[in-house]
């Protein structure tokens, strides 16, 4: 049987679901094979009968845990002294869910005041799967002793703090607000529900429980945030009706604001995630919130009450603020039952709502000591490089390197926010080409505040000093100061000077520009490394459980087999430098010799250039792309390759089949990709997609800042 952590509360409240499932990821980021199982499940009022655990880990994480038990059959089985086939079954359901994992995450049954069998099911279920225990706590409203008292009685039910099979105790909520504000309500701008600090030293001081034998795992911080509901949920609670659906299912509602006062002194509530709760004959705040909305102000939605609906008149004189994705909600109780009603909304994260989860899980993830987990859980073997895994890696990697990235569209919303999120985890050191009051302008509307640390430069401050130094640079294809001073118009090129003289390390741009506009300045100014015959390509493609490297799906439209070489051998190059060991197919539409025709024969002469110019490489072609990656196939289309149904880095024939394959990948099997990442360059440039997320930016900003690194090294 696999090694097992069995996760058991102390009591109802502790976000049991959401730190099981934060610790998968943090096992997941270090590759780790990690599966879950909830044996029995618990199906709370108003689930509509599905067990929230088992289906999250299923569309969250893409796991396949078995089917759990039902409560009341568990209870018969006990009542009828069947506990032995009862516990035979949970075992069963066990390894039927941890499969081929290393690590197998338990989550138990939430205790119950009045159902003490929980409890003893808990304890079962431990013994008989062998699990090592760790508790799951919150802070709450609990005085020191009063959970201290509290942590001893729940291990003592495990054989106590000293037993070895109790490891410790995760404690969840920490510096939360009373219970009754762990919800979104109603603010008139103050955050009264902003965590309180509490630090990791000043816990184990307070809570004498912990020590080298009972273990304080991981301390979770209450963070509103990550209770913020959508919109749409908020509207499916309610039961409203939509005047305007708009953003309602990406929107978040952070804040309540209630608008009984005159106009002038509510306008200050109109912040990002704020629902604006009035009655629907209230012209005047309707039109406040639509004026917000055009100033790009995302506002979560307006709710009007009492089932009263604006005019037409007026109502059109809003379309322009609908447009921007403002939902508008219309129901017939009054502003006071409304309010009542949102008070007591359920803030459990929806199942389908894995944006959010994803938000919680990371959250989690990042409070836990997964290191002194995964030690304790005796893993044992090689890791793979997991998404998660690897993902981790790139933020690590990144924060250790330290650099300086320049991103020309400072005044960008998503670069924005992506360069605020990079500054305050410490991943690259970012700089925002923008006029100031414009960049912090966009950072109020979205909500966001700017770290001090964030560089705001503004272009037609500096653009002067970077002429002369371009003009040299560029002397030799006529460029005259004229000249150079209407390109530096450009922030792309004045950001890619900044680079070619070392002020930064690294460039981000493309969220606006094209792919075009943000390599062009870098072949004419940074110019490719004396190694590289071309610049290429690559995405990381995170599959759900490997790392695939494919290149080159967008810079080279047919490059011929010395370039194609080339690309292989970047692309394999790139592989190493993020810590995936490369095992590179030549993709075409023919397996070994079996084809002919020019552009198979392209591919098997790129492959023979590219093991004769690097022979440490591991490198094999012609492969179709199921050869290459599937090994059941590869052991009969090409059984004596060393690549075929293992590759790690797929190397297309020309950027049809490339960025076909990609977005196809990508698309159908829902999988996350990285990039493009640039390759071939003196100094690292990267080129983001126009419809790229902030996430998208901040990986993108991350992987450059690590290239940046590799180039000093």
């Amino acid at each position: 049987m696999q090694n097992a952590f069995f996760l058991s509360p102390t009591g109802a409240g502790t976000g049991l679901t959401s730190v099981t499932l934060g610790l998968i990821r943090a096992m997941d980021q270090l590759g780790i094979r990690v599966a879950f199982c909830k044996p029995i499940a618990q199906i709370h009022e108003g689930e509509g009968g599905t067990e929230r655990s088992t289906l999250t880990a299923e569309k969250t994480l893409g796991m396949q845990p078995a089917e759990p038990l039902s409560l009341s059959y568990a209870q018969s089985q006990l009542t009828s002294g069947n506990k032995d086939q009862l516990m035979e079954e949970i075992i069963q359901l066990y390894q039927q869910s941890a499969r081929d994992a290393d690590l197998v995450i338990v989550e138990g049954l939430v205790p119950d005041a009045n159902d003490n069998y929980l409890t003893r099911l808990n304890i079962e279920m431990a013994k008989a799967l062998d699990a090592l225990v760790i508790l799951v706590s919150a802070k709450n409203d609990f005085r020191s002793e009063e959970l201290n008292e509290r942590l001893r009685m729940a291990a003592s039910l495990f054989g106590g703090t000293r037993s070895p099979r109790v490891l410790g105790c995760i404690l969840n909520k920490v510096g939360a607000p009373p219970a009754e504000y762990q919800t979104v309500r109603a603010s008139d701008g103050q955050d009264e529900n902003a965590p309180r600090e509490i630090t990791i030293e000043r816990i184990r001081e307070k809570l004498s429980v912990f020590d080298d034998d009972f273990l304080l795992l991981g301390a979770v911080r209450w963070n509103p945030s990550l209770v913020a509901p959508r919109t749409s949920d908020v509207a499916d609670y309610l039961e409203v009706d939509y005047l305007s659906q708009g953003a309602s299912r990406e929107r978040r509602v952070q804040s309540i604001t209630l608008c009984a006062r005159t106009m002038p002194n509510m306008l200050h509530t109109l912040k990002p995630g704020a629902l604006v709760v009035t009655p629907g004959d209230r012209d005047d705040i309707l039109l406040a919130a639509c004026m917000a909305a055009l100033n790009h102000v995302p506002l979560a939605g307006l709710l009007l009450t009492g089932d009263m609906k604006p005019t037409e008149q007026v109502l059109e004189l809003c379309r322009a603020a609908l447009h921007t994705g403002l939902p508008v909600m219309l129901t017939p109780h009054n502003t006071y039952t409304t309010a009542q009603w949102l008070n007591h909304m359920n803030t459990e994260v929806p199942v389908d709502d894995q944006a959010r989860m994803e938000l919680v899980m990371d959250a989690v993830a990042a409070a836990l000591d997964a290191e002194r987990l995964a030690e304790l859980a005796r893993v044992q073997g090689e890791r793979r490089q997991s998404p998660p895994a690897f993902r981790h890696y790139l933020i690590k990697r990144a924060h250790e390197a330290r650099k300086r990235i320049v991103l020309p569209e400072g005044d960008e919303p998503r670069t924005v926010q992506a360069a605020a999120q990079c500054q305050s985890r410490g991943i690259a050191q970012c700089v925002l080409l923008g006029k100031r009051e414009d960049v912090l302008r966009v950072a109020e509307n979205q909500g966001v505040t700017l770290p001090d640390e964030v560089e705001i430069i503004d272009p037609d401050e500096v653009r002067e000093r970077y002429i002369g130094p371009m003009v040299k640079l560029r002397s030799h294809k006529g460029l005259t100061e004229p000249m150079a001073e209407a390109q530096l118009e450009d922030t792309v090129m004045l950001a890619t000077m900044m680079l070619a003289l070392d002020e930064v390390d690294g460039l981000v741009s493309g969220a606006v520009h094209t792919t075009a506009n943000t390599i062009r300045p870098a072949l004419q100014l940074i110019k490719t490394k004396p190694d590289a015959t071309l610049v290429s390509s690559v995405f990381f493609m995170l599959l759900p459980d490997q790392v695939y490297v494919y290149g080159d799906c967008a810079v080279n439209p047919d490059p011929n087999a010395e370039e194609l070489a080339d690309i292989a051998i970047q692309s394999g190059d790139s592989a190493i430098a993020f810590g995936i060991e490369p095992r590179i197919a030549m993709i075409s539409y023919s397996t070994g010799s079996s084809g002919t025709g020019a552009d198979v024969d392209k591919v098997r002469q790129a492959t023979e250039l590219a093991r004769e110019k690097r022979p440490d490489l591991l490198i094999d072609g012609p492969l179709q792309y199921d050869a290459a990656a599937i090994a059941s196939v590869a052991s009969s289309k090409a059984p004596d390759s060393p690549v075929a149904g293992r590759a790690t880095v797929f190397v297309f024939p020309d950027l049809n089949t490339g960025n076909t394959t990609y977005k196809a990948v990508q698309r159908s099997a829902n999988v996350v990709s990285i990039g493009p990442m640039l390759q071939g360059l003196r100094k690292p440039v990267n080129d983001l997609s126009r419809g790229a997320l902030v996430e998208d930016i901040v990986y993108t900003i991350a992987l450059t800042a690590i290239q940046a690194a590799q180039n000093d090294a």
